[in-house]
């Protein structure tokens, strides 16, 4: 019995390559197997140019007009090109979201950490979600909580920016925050005194450590020398020096 054919909606469809047979177009235009151009020709000498060097003819222009074809072991076309998405896929960074919860009544020391929080967020290329919650009685006052959120983002302003103006919806205060491009954005305060730290250990470290000599063995002083070296000023000949 013959397995089912796999269904069109696939994801492998969309890494389909036509190799040598399967491409379908007349005419292609041809990539030598050192990269030079031969230019627009018959399906059929290009197929007869690959197999006289050994390798395959494999589509890599399927919409242009004629369609692309290189003159390439496929395997080593699947590996390149394995390569490559794995190269660009090192320098797109996940589209993370962070929450940082504040309160209209934030001590400024807490708020000053939840900001060091939210800069290295942006800092790592991350969005960060500002959410404000008031309770009880709190919403008679929503200005407080407006001004607690503009203040963060007044202070996180090297680093990142809102996407829109901070709103109410409900019992909270929400803004998002995308960071900066790196080229515009300032270096994270967080990571410099860290550095600095570690910088100046290794110098002290170097400097404290004295040149080392030579040691010569001392003579070890006799029992009875050594005994009454060490009972000199215990309390009990105190005791018997006074009258």
């Amino acid at each position: 019995m013959s397995r089912p054919f796999p269904p069109r909606s696939s994801s492998s469809s969309g890494a389909f390559v036509r190799v040598n047979g399967k491409i379908r177009a007349r005419e292609v235009r041809v990539i030598g197997i050192d990269g030079t151009q031969h230019g627009v020709m018959a399906l059929g000498d290009a197929l007869n140019l690959a197999r006289a060097s050994g390798v395959d003819l494999v589509e890599v222009a399927a919409n242009a007009v004629p369609p692309v074809c290189r003159v390439v072991d496929f395997g080593k076309y699947r590996y390149e090109q394995a390569k490559r998405d794995k190269e660009s896929k090192k320098h797109q960074h996940a589209n993370k979201v962070k929450e940082v919860q504040l309160s209209p009544k934030i001590d400024p020391h807490d708020l000053g950490v939840k900001i060091q929080h939210a800069v290295d967020f942006l800092c790592e290329d991350m969005k960060v979600k500002v959410n404000l919650k008031f309770r009880g009685r709190e919403m008679a006052h929503t200005e407080f909580g407006f001004q607690v959120v503009r203040k963060f983002i007044e202070e996180i302003t090297p680093y990142g920016h809102a996407d829109f103006q901070p709103k109410l919806a409900g019992r909270n205060i929400t803004v998002m925050i995308s960071p900066l491009p790196r080229n515009k954005r300032a270096k994270n305060p967080n990571d410099a005194p860290n550095a600095g730290a570690a910088g100046n250990g290794t110098q002290s470290s170097h400097r404290s450590q004295p040149a080392e000599s030579p040691r010569t063995p001392k003579p070890r002083p006799d029992a009875e020398q050594q005994n009454s070296g060490e009972f000199a000023n215990s309390p009990f000949e105190q005791l018997e020096a006074k009258p």
